[in-house]
């Protein structure tokens, strides 16, 4: 890179990591190619890229199916479309080292990522927390020493993988929490957690955290009442724009002119 993209990207970098401490949430509404993250940036917001959404526009399933290749050049295409930080969802990092992982993310333009401590080669394990934390502070080590501090979400998958009882998962992502920002972490994400466990997380947690929107726990409403820091939305405006587009489809096959009506009045 030259010195005038490693000064832009870390620019960029420091708008994203700031946006965290800004005293309100920092929304990241996750788009899957070009076009929806014009349309993210144009109402406002940072840009987020959600892993399943990208796997599903490419014609991959989620969990770290897509080639690394394709998954980078979509998160280029996307950074090439906007003025905004972009933060990338790299799953658990297609299995490379992190200099490679930090070279690819800066090439395409990135400067977050999402980290996640599921291992996908040993489906439904977690890595364990020393060596996720070790991975967390080489990947950041190898940011720094490229000149752009990359922002790293650190995901908790505690909650997905349902690891120990209900009652002992808040403590046991707290605990893994702490390990990954002790290593250099920006941000947690304790995927899938509900509001009662992302308040009784956020009461813990002395750092940013980020809360998923789901359709009815939590709620964006919910995670704005709770005065979480990053809120993102997954897949989930993927899904629900997918939806719609099976509804128009099934108007026009049944020749109607509803194909055209808006979501809110089909």
């Amino acid at each position: 890179m030259s010195d005038l993209d490693v000064r832009r990207l870390s620019t960029l970098a420091a708008q994203l990591r700031d946006a965290h401490h800004a005293g309100g949430p920092l929304v990241l509404p996750n788009a899957w190619d070009a076009a929806s993250a014009r349309s993210v940036a144009a109402a406002g917001f940072p840009v987020a890229t959600t892993s399943g959404g990208v796997a599903a526009a490419l014609g991959y399933p989620d969990g770290e199916r897509i080639p690394a290749d394709e998954m980078f050049a979509a998160a280029a295409r996307i950074a090439a479309a906007v003025d905004v930080p972009v933060t990338a969802d790299i799953e658990s990092g297609y299995g490379l080292s992190p200099d490679e992982l930090v070279t690819r993310l800066l090439a395409a333009g990135v400067v977050g990522c999402n980290l996640e401590d599921t291992d996908h080669r040993e489906r439904g394990a977690l890595v364990p927390v020393d060596v996720q934390a070790q991975r967390l502070a080489d990947v950041k080590e190898a940011a720094q020493q490229q000149g752009v501090d990359i922002v790293v979400n650190a995901r908790v998958d505690v909650f997905v993988q349902q690891v120990g009882s209900a009652g002992e998962r808040v403590a046991l992502a707290l605990q893994r929490a702490a390990e990954y920002v002790a290593a250099g972490a920006d941000c947690v994400y304790p995927i899938l957690a509900n509001a009662e466990q992302l308040a009784e997380f956020a009461a813990s947690h002395p750092g940013p955290v980020n809360g998923m929107v789901r359709p009815t726990d939590p709620t964006l409403a919910e995670l704005l009442r709770l005065g979480i820091a990053r809120i993102s939305f997954g897949s989930g405006l993927h899904r629900s724009t997918d939806q719609d587009l099976q509804r128009r489809l099934a108007a026009i096959a049944q020749g109607s002119d509803d194909w055209s009506a808006a979501p809110d009045r089909a």
